[in-house]
């Protein structure tokens, strides 16, 4: 009897009810075809008479035994069969039919709780789920507890997505299956917790930062998706335009002065700094990060953890950072005033320090600054220059189409009709690729403000924001908005798109 060929194997699984993946590979066969009367499957051993026996007895059918190679049988098992070809419906209906609701979670038996976590329909849900969210290329998800549902969401390009609602009885065992994989203390639902979790997902090692914390139905879980991989080392690549990456490699090739990158959470100014950090790292130079958390790991840099328990804050590790005999120092964020106080002071004495701070714009930076109590004659001395950027989505090139533009939008930008003039406006129209959003990936926008001799008379003299962006703007400065028109005009986002990331005062 002829060998069965890899390409005759089926591209869908022959669905059987009660047919275990277990008992396929220990008999190392696999269905190819059913119909009425007639089961036909491929198998290592097609002499393996008690197989066949059970096959007819158990489904009332004729078995049709040809032989195949094991190493075909298996590879067909996995790819039809494995847990990662489930839906998640069907993984949802497997662990809603094994796992019981729990009537009170606030009095569950903690032993209890591990076992439901701990069964194999909620470890595949959770894998699964994880799994969906690394091949979307979420940034977070989101597991939210309500009355009468549990939600899980991913965000996607920045923004939430609903992806499924499993039963509220699955709840708890789905929650505690995360907080046991971060070792973090399932019988804690009172007190918010936070835990790291380390995969290896399609042969890439892939970080997890989860957060409890409890809310009126229970506890809210968020899983940070950090994969290094996605992390983009190139400056170009982030969205810089040409005549700003000029400006900038100058700014960050400096000997020392403060670089201050803004914008409110998730506008990629982690990946802008790492980035910058990665382009100026050399054996000549010292680095030295401290981080609340440590988001990536950059080889050749000193990486450090903020731990406020123990009293190592933002303002404790700079004092000790500059005993170290650095060259470049990433503060990750100025909190308070004593931070600010060090990290003017280190700028002061011969380090290149960079950090962020959540204002709206570049000329925020200052004005916050100087409202902490930071010197203006100081800072003039130090500041060197202050990056604002957001994220926008880019379209997406598979289902990119031509549109006319919304004359409102346009007035909303600041752009007359004159400047949208022979502009070719483009929009996703949304297909499988970009889950039927229009958008597949994100670039950023800058507003970059260079400290010169006007900028600094004018902090020393403590003038206030708007006079500051009146004299950034007549030297030339480009604001976010109009960074993003020039993003419109290259084809690249919408001009809805800019108007959602950027607030015009």
């Amino acid at each position: 009897m002829q060998v069965v060929s890899s390409n005759e194997y089926p591209a869908a699984p022959v669905v059987l009810d009660r047919l275990s993946v277990k008992f396929m590979k220990q008999a190392r066969f696999v269905p190819l075809s059913l119909n009425e009367t007639t089961l036909r499957i491929a198998m290592a051993d097609p002499n393996d008479f008690g197989v066949i026996d059970a096959l007819k007895l158990g489904y009332g059918l004729e078995i049709e035994a040809t032989p195949g190679r094991e190493e075909d049988i298996l590879d067909a098992i996995e790819r039809l069969y494995g847990a990662g070809t489930q839906s998640l419906e069907m993984i949802i209906e497997e662990a809603g039919r094994d796992v019981y609701e729990i009537v009170d979670e606030g009095k569950e038996d903690v032993d209890h709780l591990r076992d439901l976590a701990s069964e194999a329909p909620i470890i595949r849900l959770v894998n699964r789920l994880i799994l969906k969210a690394v091949e979307l290329r979420a940034s977070d998800i989101h597991f939210e507890p309500f009355e009468d549902e549990l939600k899980v969401r991913f965000r996607i390009d920045g923004v939430l997505h609903t992806i499924e609602t499993p039963p509220k009885r699955l709840q708890a065992a789905i929650i505690s299956r995360v907080k046991i994989m971060a070792n973090m203390d399932i019988a804690e639902r009172r007190l918010p917790q936070d835990g790291r979790i380390k995969l290896k997902i399609s042969g890439r090692e892939i970080d997890f930062r989860i957060s409890t914390i409890p809310t009126l139905f229970g506890e809210s879980l968020v899983m940070r998706v950090l994969d290094r991989e996605m992390l983009i080392l190139d400056l170009a690549k982030i969205g810089f335009p040409e005549d700003l990456l000029a400006e900038y490699m100058k700014l960050i090739t400096q000997p020392y002065g403060m670089i201050l990158v803004t914008g409110p959470t998730g506008s990629g100014k982690t990946s802008t700094l790492y980035t910058s950090l990665a382009k100026i790292n050399s054996s000549e130079s010292k680095i030295i990060t401290l981080e609340d958390p440590v988001e990536y790991y950059l080889k050749g840099v000193n990486q450090i953890q903020v731990n406020a328990k123990i009293g190592l804050t933002f303002a404790n590790g700079l004092r000790s950072i500059v005993r170290q005999d650095p060259d470049i120092i990433l503060v990750g964020e100025i909190r308070d005033k004593e931070t600010a106080e060090i990290a003017v002071q280190s700028a002061l004495t011969g380090h290149l320090l960079f950090s962020t701070l959540h204002t709206n714009d570049a000329v925020g930076a200052i004005s916050r600054l100087l409202d902490m109590g930071v010197e203006g004659f100081l800072l003039s001395s130090t500041l060197l220059g202050v990056l604002a950027q957001r994220l926008v989505r880019v379209i997406c090139e598979n289902c990119k189409t031509q549109i006319k533009p919304d004359e409102k939008l346009l007035r909303a930008m600041g752009i007359s009709p004159q400047e949208a003039e022979g502009v070719c406006f483009f929009a996703g129209a949304g297909c499988e690729k970009c889950q039927h959003t229009g958008f597949r990936g994100r670039t950023a926008i800058f507003e970059y403000l260079a400290v010169d001799t006007d900028i600094r008379r004018e902090i020393s003299k403590k003038s206030d924001s708007e006079r500051i962006k009146e004299v950034a703007l007549a030297k030339g400065m480009t604001t976010l908005r109009r960074d993003g028109w020039e993003k419109v005009k290259q084809g690249v986002t919408t001009v809805s798109e800019v108007l959602r990331v950027t607030l015009e005062k």
